[in-house]
């Protein structure tokens, strides 16, 4: 088994001589801290959201506890513009914030790769850095690699709560692998991005390698308890222990990592298909 660690990628920094129009920023939406680091105005940041847990940020402040976000810890911080997403609760703080007339700016979700470049060029245009932007973007577009005919299947685990899903169509795994030369036998196949993972199901997919999260391996008992679900051990992925895992706050984050990521996790998926 093979597995990326978050603090294995290093956040790529782009330089400008633009100067951001806010000098106070708290981004709560998911990976706006980082766009923000990633844009070279980690400086700016004075808050930001509990899923944001690279290194560079660890001096940040985190504005969220047990992801409900703390209105008074925000306003704290005197910022001048707020970043969010629509999954930010609960609604009684974000109405808080919002009766105190600081800037809100809504940051859009990202489920694929071309979905990055959206994020960032909203908040790089907010912060008034569009070249820091363009620049940015690069980083995106530099993600393509040939074909390899390994087929993957994503698994989403929360043991704990005994949730068990393929990944299809819309996953957001299936665009990293994808891109990554890779097909992802789940968005091939099923109709729904997230699909009840069933002993038939996984059989008829016969995936080579099998890409979970970290913490969802560690949720059913790593690789001994992956095996005992039910039609893991009949595909080729369940045979030979062929399992690679990312971070969970990396795999979907769909930010300035992403990139970098994926061209970590394509040698890892090809070593794996060929045990």
């Amino acid at each position: 088994m093979s597995s990326i660690n978050a603090t294995q990628i290093s956040l790529p920094v782009v330089k400008s001589s633009e100067i951001p129009r806010f000098k106070r920023v708290v981004a709560l939406a998911n990976g706006a801290a980082e766009i923000i680091a990633a844009l070279g105005y980690k400086n700016i940041l004075v808050g930001r959201d509990i899923a944001s847990t690279m290194p560079e940020l660890k001096n940040i402040p985190i504005d969220e506890s047990a992801m409900q976000v703390s209105a008074e810890s925000v306003l704290s911080q005197h910022p001048d513009v707020i970043f969010i997403d629509s999954n930010r609760a609960p609604a009684t703080a974000i109405a808080t914030l919002k009766t105190a007339k600081i800037p809100l700016v809504l940051v859009p979700s990202a489920f694929t790769l071309a979905d990055i470049y959206a994020k960032e060029n909203l908040i790089a245009k907010t912060l008034g850095v569009p070249l820091a932007g363009k620049k940015l973007e690069a980083e995106v577009s530099s993600l393509k690699a040939p074909k390899t005919g390994i087929k993957v299947a994503f698994l989403y685990l929360r043991g704990t709560a005994s949730i068990y899903l393929i990944g299809g169509p819309g996953s957001g795994a299936d665009s990293i692998l994808r891109a990554d030369g890779f097909i992802d036998v789940g968005a091939a196949n099923l109709k729904y991005p997230f699909n009840a993972l069933t002993a038939e199901e996984l059989i008829k997919l016969q995936p080579d390698v099998l890409l979970l999260m970290t913490k969802g391996l560690a949720s059913v008992g790593g690789i001994k308890g992956l095996v005992q679900i039910p039609g893991i051990a009949e595909t080729p992925a369940g045979q030979h222990d062929r399992v690679v895992t990312v971070d969970d706050s990396l795999l979907l984050s769909f930010g300035p990592r992403t990139v970098p990521m994926a061209q970590k996790l394509r040698p890892l998926l090809i070593a794996a298909a060929k045990l």
